[in-house]
């Protein structure tokens, strides 16, 4: 499933975001950037330790803050830490919020075309996916109605419950009223 916002392609997938193809991965993150489970778990089993290691050297960041690391052995340029949560591992709608947009103008700004998304909380961090995908795809339209450089976005969800959440909260924001 997939939609134009402004220059840029906003697409839903059913997959792994190691695999998504994009210059860029988001990784919902904790304060300290340390990567154990869930989708960051992938990313550093995936790309290696050296992207654990390179995030942690530049925290702890603040909730809703966005840190670049370099991706090691992935195929894409950059990982874009999204931080959602502190030690307790518990996220809530603000965190989300913030993360999602600072994530997607951090991307913007950095050298790449293209970026991958998971769902911000929904594992680790206990965050009903009804409410992530809503403030979600609500701050990705925010953010791509303002960008410059990003071309294409994929919101990729290895949980085929979660996939099909977001994509019904997609077609419904832009459904035609008759």
């Amino acid at each position: 499933m997939e939609f134009n916002i402004g220059k840029t392609k906003l697409t839903i997938v059913h997959g792994e975001i190691v695999e998504a193809g994009v210059d860029a991965i988001t990784n919902p993150s904790n304060d300290k950037l340390w990567m154990g489970g869930g989708v960051g778990g992938s990313i550093k089993r995936a790309g290696g330790e050296e992207i654990e290691t390179e995030a942690m050297k530049k925290g702890p960041a603040e909730i809703g803050q966005a840190v670049v690391s370099g991706a090691g052995s992935l195929p894409s340029k950059f990982v874009i830490h999204s931080v959602i949560m502190g030690q307790d591992l518990h996220t809530n709608a603000e965190s989300v919020k913030k993360a999602t947009y600072n994530a997607l103008k951090t991307a913007d700004a950095l050298p790449v075309t293209s970026l991958a998304m998971p769902a911000f909380g929904t594992d680790v961090g206990h965050f009903p996916a009804e409410d992530c995908a809503t403030i979600m795809i609500d701050e990705v339209v925010n953010a791509l109605l303002e960008a410059k450089n990003l071309k294409q976005v994929k919101i990729v969800l290895t949980d085929k419950g979660v996939f099909e959440i977001f994509k019904q909260t997609l077609e419904n924001k832009f459904k035609r009223k008759t």
